[in-house]
């Protein structure tokens, strides 16, 4: 047997027994990485190259928007940004059937786009919206499916650090062009989500609300401008050329905590609890981008990614069916892994072989990061999905058939995103961030 096989066969059942048995996925990642190893260089080399590869990995200054990016996130969460992006989705959406389901959705795609998180997102905005819901007589499991099923959005419309973890592992992607393709495609995850939410809230008698007078409108978006100009000097910044996406991340914790100070949200004493935490998720990202370098050199050094290629184009020539195949492989793997790791895993296997047929990587890093995204609201790991239902205080059994309707849009789109590369090159080509 060739000895690529072996290695992947040692690598990858490795980490599935591992996490069968509740190891963490970071620690499961470079302990079958390096037993992998082990069979192909001696002890005391795949020992050396391990520790090299995990400062390699590491070496990289665009992941230093990570943690900065966490960090503006844990501030907006504590900062009273959230509560005023959801007056203004309110304003937006209150002419809409079901007008506090969508101004959910609403609220998350704008809250997701300032944090870059979607587990945030559903804890944030749904905190705040679910009491609210039940007093209008929601029922709260449509409630919790709408919020679940929007959270995810603001892992593509940027700034997003799934976005940035692919661009460090794919080589050579501009993260600007990555975070101008996502927009589209989060928009319409969004738009989705929103025709569902309507659809229902209309049988269900879920009526507009057209109270708020021309004052009250003016006076909510005024009051928002702050908090929505965060997008305009980040992503603005990186498009001008004015300042890098790590540079830009520094700059969004700067501006966050800013905010939060004149909305009096923020005290001095809340500091040292929210950079522990901003450490804590740090911590265990960077971790497993560490962990991941030693797997994603076992996989070039034995060929492992040409190995797969060969296999899919010997069971077919057709591109379609060979997407169709990746997208299934991702959306399995995204019901078990966050998407960090399958990111890291996955991006050397696929992106090869979409390059044979001509595919831009930016084209594939957002169908994989939109993929991965709809494993975060799936069982059972779910970060999005546990969150939701613990803001909206129900179990989930109750929730998943509410969410199968709405899983059915979002795989459209998926398929939209996949085989329709316009939605999400046209927006970077017309501004001349890819050719």
């Amino acid at each position: 047997m060739d000895i690529a096989i072996i290695v992947a066969l040692v690598m990858f059942s490795g980490v599935f027994i591992l996490l069968l048995a509740g190891t963490p996925i970071s620690i499961s990642i470079g302990i079958s990485s390096f037993a992998a190893m082990c069979l192909i260089l001696p002890f005391d080399g795949a020992i050396l190259t391990s520790a090299q590869r995990v400062f390699v990995g590491l070496d990289s200054f665009a992941l230093l928007a990570i943690p900065f990016f966490i960090l503006a996130g844990n501030l907006m969460n504590n900062g009273g940004i959230a509560i005023r992006l959801i007056n203004c989705a309110k304003m937006v959406s209150n002419f809409l059937p079901g007008p506090l389901a969508q101004t959910n959705v609403v609220a998350n795609m704008l809250f997701g786009s300032i944090s870059g998180s979607g587990v945030a997102s559903a804890a944030a905005v749904g905190g705040i919206m679910s009491p609210i819901q039940k007093k209008e007589n929601y029922d709260p499991a449509f409630s919790a499916a709408v919020n679940i099923a929007s959270a995810p959005t603001g892992m593509l419309i940027p700034p997003s650090n799934s976005l940035i973890v692919y661009a460090t592992v794919a080589g050579s992607v501009s993260i600007s062009a990555l975070f101008m393709a996502g927009y589209v495609p989060g928009i319409l995850w969004g738009l989705g989500v929103m025709l569902v939410a309507g659809f229902i809230a209309k049988r269900r008698g879920y009526v507009a609300d057209r109270s708020a007078n021309k004052g009250q409108t003016l006076r909510i978006l005024f009051d928002a401008i702050p908090s929505l100009m965060m997008i305009v000097v980040v992503i603005g910044g990186i498009l001008g050329g004015v300042f890098t996406a790590t540079e830009a991340s520094a700059i969004a914790v700067v501006y966050s905590l800013v905010l939060g100070v004149i909305y009096r949200n923020i005290k001095i004493d809340d500091l040292p609890k929210i950079f522990l935490a901003t450490a804590k998720m740090t911590a265990i990202v960077i971790f497993m981008l560490a962990a991941s370098s030693i797997m994603s050199w076992v996989m070039a050094f034995t060929k492992i990614p040409a190995l797969i290629a060969s296999g899919l184009l010997s069971a077919t020539d057709s591109f379609i069916v060979i997407l169709l195949i990746m997208n299934l492989v991702l959306l399995l793997v995204g019901t078990f892994m966050d998407p960090t790791p399958a990111v890291l895993i996955f991006t050397p296997i696929f992106l090869p072989i979409c390059m044979q047929f001509g595919m831009d990587p930016v084209h594939f890093g957002i169908m994989m990061v939109f993929n991965l995204s709809l494993g975060t609201i799936t069982p059972p790991v779910g970060p999005i999905l546990f969150t939701g239902c613990k803001v909206g205080d129900i179990k989930i059994e109750r929730v998943i058939k509410p969410l199968l309707p709405f899983f059915a849009v979002i795989a459209i789109v998926l398929m939209m995103v996949t085989y329709l590369p316009a939605i999400t090159m046209a927006l970077p080509q017309s501004m001349g961030l890819v050719k």
